[in-house]
Order: C-alpha cells, then sequence, then structure tokens
C-alpha cells in the first residue's frame, strides 16, 4: 500500500461574515457610531441623551454585525431587543413608544466606534488630538477608534457628539492640531 504525502498545514478558515457586540449602537449625524465601555459607566445613559437630541437608536447592549457584499460592516439589534434599552434606575424602556418612530433606525454602516474609559489618575491621555486611535478591526476590517474618559461631571453625550463631528472634519481632510500647529509656526517664524 502506497504511502499518501503528508497534507501541508489546512487552510486558514475565512473570516466569518457575522459577529455579535457587546455595545450600544447609534446614528449620529449619519455615522453608524458603535458604543463600548465596562458595565456601568454610562453607555446607556448617554445613548438616551443622544436620541432625546434627534440622533437615531439602534441596538443597546448587543449588536448583531454583518459584512455586506460590497464588504462594509452593518450592525442592527437582535428581533428580542429591537426597539429596548435597559436604563439602571428605570429598567427596560422602549425607545420607539417614547421617542416615536423616527427615534428609531434598524440597520447602518458602523462607521466609527466610541470607546468609554473609566479616568483614573494617571491615565495617559492624548490632550491635543495629535495622535490618531488605535483602530478597531471587527471582522477583518479596520473602524476608525476613539477613547473618551469618563469621570464624574462630564457630559459623555456631548462629548460623543463632537468627536462624531471631529470624525466628519477628519474624513473630510480638517484637523485641528494641525492647524494650530501652523498658526504656531507662522508666528515662531
Amino acid at each position: 500500500m502506497a504511502e499518501r504525502p503528508a497534507a501541508g498545514p489546512p487552510a486558514p478558515a475565512p473570516p466569518p461574515d457575522q459577529t455579535t457586540l457587546s455595545a450600544g449602537f447609534i446614528r449620529i449625524f449619519g455615522l453608524g457610531t458603535l458604543i463600548l465601555g465596562d458595565s456601568g459607566i454610562g453607555k446607556s445613559e448617554s445613548a438616551a441623551e443622544l436620541i432625546s437630541r434627534g440622533h437615531q437608536f439602534i441596538a443597546d447592549d448587543v449588536v448583531q454585525v454583518r459584512v455586506t457584499p460590497r464588504g462594509e460592516l452593518v450592525g442592527t439589534a437582535p428581533a428580542l431587543s429591537r426597539n429596548f434599552m435597559e436604563i439602571r434606575g428605570l429598567g427596560i424602556i422602549n425607545i420607539r413608544a417614547i421617542f416615536g418612530p423616527r427615534a428609531i433606525a434598524r440597520e447602518a454602516k458602523i462607521d466609527l466606534v466610541i470607546r468609554l474609559k473609566k479616568w483614573r489618575r494617571g491615565y495617559e491621555v492624548d490632550r491635543l488630538g495629535l495622535k490618531s486611535g488605535d483602530d478597531m478591526t471587527i471582522l477583518g476590517r479596520k473602524i476608525p477608534q476613539l477613547a473618551i474618559p469618563v469621570a464624574p461631571g462630564r457630559n459623555i453625550a456631548t462629548l460623543i457628539e463632537i468627536a462624531c463631528k471631529v470624525h466628519i472634519l477628519r474624513q473630510k481632510g480638517y484637523s485641528a492640531p494641525d492647524e494650530i500647529i501652523r498658526r504656531l509656526d507662522r508666528v515662531l517664524t
């Protein structure tokens, strides 16, 4: 009996085309924005504030992500929890019943990740915005990610809105840190 040649290593499995993430998902200024952070950090409360300002709710706590035929990442809520959000002290609330159907989007392309991080003394923060954030990889695709330190007294919903506006401006080629550096260079030379 002839021996078969040894098979090479198995071919790598193709990347999955869907996954589930623990995050909130809101469309803010047209950007599909994933909001991540530790339990109790204020993701749902910030999302509720953003919805009250006219942004669209997609999912709370569980986001189903899939790759479209065009290679984009799209997120949606599981059917069971669609339109619902849990807020500590209030319990489960129905966003559609409270804010109306315009406050809801069934799905959106994932454009940006906002990671809420508890601020600690000594926590290094890029105060000038000179460093670009580390991208988050989801299903093999890189999504821009911004970290926002959370501390008492900070209005997280407002900071999330500003982060989205900054991202939109960067996509258009504008960078405030680069502009201030150019102004400093003109003054110093």
